[in-house]
């Protein structure tokens, strides 16, 4: 039989290491067992919380796995039931819109890092791509987030005037569009870089400017423009070898 929580030394007991030591102090296992409350009777909350923690197959054995787990998975281990997946599922959600930025109005915009500040926690759970627009003013402080589509690998195939509409309609004359890579790798496609290169031509015909398009990954991030400003410099680096 599995000693219980209550049987163990003082300081080894989630709660009370937390309250007596600091929440720095307790290891992935005793913070997930507080979260989940109570074991089973084989298990304690820690040995329960320590067997969820050992499904990660990741090398990098960090927490992101449990966010993409969903309730039904969850619920398939041994010991989490409904409540404890929800319980988990509502943990794992409010330590990502801890790093969100709600307040996007007057966050200026040097380079593609401060965009990717902007999406990189939001982003890189998400199983599906998303396609969003950043409207900028003349100081390039941003004014509107949009989000363009969702849930398509190919978003390529977006209408160019479904992006050009709202900064048109705003009388913005800069936008900056942003979209993600569930893989993880932030590396653009042959695909991405001829959409961007399509979408850059047809906002200088209407009097809007493109200034970046960011692709974001698991903490990771490139703009396309870098990558089309560093083969245009290749061009002509060859040219005048020539």
């Amino acid at each position: 039989m599995s000693i219980k929580i209550k049987e163990l030394p003082e300081l080894e007991r989630p709660y009370e290491k937390l309250e007596q030591k600091g929440e720095k102090n307790l290891s992935n296992a005793e913070l997930l067992a507080i979260i989940i409350k109570t074991g089973t009777k084989e298990e304690t909350s820690v040995q329960l919380a320590q067997r969820i923690l050992n499904l990660n197959d990741n090398e990098k054995k960090d927490l992101n796995f449990l966010q993409s787990l969903t309730l039904q998975e969850l619920m398939q281990i041994k010991g989490i039931g409904r409540v404890k997946a929800i319980q988990i599922k509502a943990a794992c959600e409010f330590a990502i819109r801890m790093f969100q930025t709600t307040d996007y109005k007057k966050v200026i915009i040097n380079n593609p890092h401060d965009i990717a500040k902007i999406f990189m926690s939001e982003l890189k759970f998400e199983k599906k791509e998303k396609l969003k627009q950043v409207i900028l003013n003349n100081k390039n402080e941003v004014i509107k987030i949009k989000e363009i589509a969702t849930g398509s690998t190919n978003f390529i195939n977006v209408p160019v005037k479904d992006i050009l509409y709202e900064p048109l309609k705003m009388g913005a004359n800069k936008y900056i569009i942003v979209h993600n890579h569930p893989s993880g790798d932030s590396t653009p496609s042959n695909d991405d870089i001829i959409f961007t290169n399509k979408l850059y031509d047809y906002s200088i015909l209407v009097g809007i400017e493109l200034i970046d398009h960011v692709v974001v990954g698991n903490m990771n991030y490139t703009s396309i423009f870098d990558i089309i400003l560093n083969e245009q410099n290749n061009e002509k680096l060859i040219d005048s070898n020539g």
